[in-house]
């Protein structure tokens, strides 16, 4: 007589109970700190509201007043002009450093490398602002007094619609490339030795190496610190804030700046909802095109 064994394994009863008691505290904050002031959000972009008197429903009103808003287009433009500029900073020259940082050298030079590129990173981005609005003051600065000793003119590093938006993208660059440097390190450090040294036996040289190897398997990281620093440099708010407020005009202001100041500079929170409602969505509709055009070039192993 046969015995058959069962292989049929068993959850015990407490597994769900205590992956419940895990996720809870997640599960909480994300309906308390995200989805809750989403929906109120979304709620208050109907309505006309000044923080004082009640509220009083309006509809699309809201919404509408998007399109005549001629100074949002124009703050739109800042937005997406500081934000470009970002983008390329990180992804381009934080790759380009990042294979620096991988060349051969002392370990304790590329420690040192690595850490004074990731410090700012992890400063507070008001800190950091505060910082540098000393050293690109037009009189006291240190960075104009570099420029002095070199003969060179003073620059109106904040005071100036041409160079305050240039100011706010450098700051901003400075505090987050160590992020995609930190990054691309991991990348890089992932792609097989075994390959590169095939390649140098077979006589290819260190720019077919990079094109033929390193990018295309370097390709998914690229992608992430693309979708990333995209959605990032959008919202920055501490940089022009502490460093322009916004200003001159609006040359340096961006959408969450313009938001912020209407929302309780102006107390109008109901236009300020339905411009943080929009807002999101061209976020999401900027990060869908990037999934989409990610077919062409992004190569996973």
């Amino acid at each position: 007589m046969t015995t058959t064994v069962s292989t049929k394994r068993t959850r015990p009863r407490g597994d769900g109970a205590a992956a419940l008691a895990f996720l809870t505290p997640s599960i909480l904050t994300f309906l308390v700190f995200v989805l809750a002031p989403t929906v109120g959000v979304l709620i208050l972009s109907f309505f006309d509201w000044n923080l004082l008197s009640d509220g009083t429903f309006a509809g699309l009103d809201n919404f509408r007043r998007l399109f005549t808003d001629e100074r949002l287009l124009g703050v739109y433009g800042s937005t997406t002009y500081m934000a470009l500029a970002i983008l390329a900073v990180n992804v381009v020259l934080g790759l380009l450093l990042a294979v620096l940082l991988e060349t051969r050298m002392p370990r304790w030079i590329r420690a040192f490398f690595r850490l004074s590129f990731l410090f700012p990173f992890v400063v507070s981005a008001s800190a950091v602002a505060l910082i540098w609005r000393f050293l690109l003051n037009k009189d006291l600065g240190l960075v104009n007094y570099v420029l002095g000793l070199t003969g060179l003119d003073r620059i109106d590093w904040l005071g100036s619609s041409t160079w305050a938006p240039i100011s706010v993208i450098m700051v901003n660059s400075w505090k987050t490339i160590g992020f995609s440097i930190l990054v691309y390190i991991a990348g890089l450090q992932s792609i097989p030795k075994q390959l590169r040294e095939a390649a140098i036996v077979d006589g290819a040289g260190a720019w077919t190496r990079f094109w033929r190897i390193t990018f295309p398997l370097l390709s998914p990281t690229i992608f992430f610190l693309v979708v990333i620093n995209t959605i990032n440099s959008f919202q920055i708010f501490a940089e022009p804030r502490v460093l322009t407020q916004g200003g001159p005009g609006d040359s340096s202001r961006t959408i969450v700046e313009y938001l912020y100041d209407r929302a309780f500079g102006d107390f109008d929170l109901g236009y300020a909802s339905a411009i943080g409602i929009t807002f999101a969505l061209v976020l999401v509709v900027l990060t869908a095109i990037q999934f989409w055009f990610s077919r062409r070039w992004t190569h996973y192993q």
